[in-house]
Order: structure tokens, then C-alpha cells, then sequence
């Protein structure tokens, strides 16, 4: 087991997701971002059943960045109760955990 997270968040448009995933990286509180989309939600909201287009952001961090990445996704997000889940990396290379550690805990160069 790493210390390695990969955090996901979903948000109505590219640009909200290019937005929030840049300034993610540009704080170092994530080490690198994918954005996925446009995809197809199914979800339940005021007790009804709804779908709509998303656009999903994988932010790859460290356990110890994740408070303060959360709390940037939320504070960013464009909704009031947004999605932000975290799945634990059981595995990665050596050399890719090194440089995810150092992404999160400096600004880069």
C-alpha cells in the first residue's frame, strides 16, 4: 500500500474542469490531472431522478495533500455539495511515487 490517492470530482463544463484541475496543480496539491468527458451521469438530487452531462477531473495526490485538496475542490467547485472521492493507489512504481511526493509538497519549477 502507497501513500498515493487518486481523487475524482466531477463539474458541468471543460472549462470548470481545466479551472479546477490547473489551480489544483499550479497550489501543488495534486501532481498531475486528467480530465475525462463529456460523460453521462445518472444520480439522484432532491429526490428526484436526473441525468446530465459531466465532465470528470482524476487529480492524482499524496494522504497528506488530500485535506487541503478537498478543500480547495470544494471551495472551487461550482456546485454546493460536490463529489470528491479518493481511492488509495495499492501499487506504483518507485520512481512515480517519488515524483508525486515532490509535486505535492513544492511548488514547481
Amino acid at each position: 500500500m502507497t501513500d498515493a490517492l487518486l481523487v475524482a470530482t466531477a463539474v458541468p463544463s471543460h472549462d470548470d474542469a481545466v479551472a479546477i484541475a490547473r489551480a489544483a496543480i499550479e497550489a501543488s496539491l495534486a501532481g498531475s490531472a486528467q480530465i475525462v468527458g463529456p460523460v453521462e451521469s445518472v444520480f439522484r438530487h432532491l429526490g428526484e431522478v436526473g441525468t446530465g452531462e459531466e465532465w470528470q477531473v482524476l487529480l492524482r495526490t499524496t494522504d497528506a495533500s488530500y485535506a487541503a485538496l478537498e478543500a480547495h475542490l470544494v471551495e472551487a467547485h461550482p456546485w454546493d455539495n460536490p463529489e470528491v472521492i479518493a481511492i488509495p493507489l495499492v501499487r506504483a512504481t518507485p520512481a512515480y511515487l517519488a515524483w508525486l511526493q515532490r509535486a505535492t509538497t513544492a511548488p514547481q519549477a
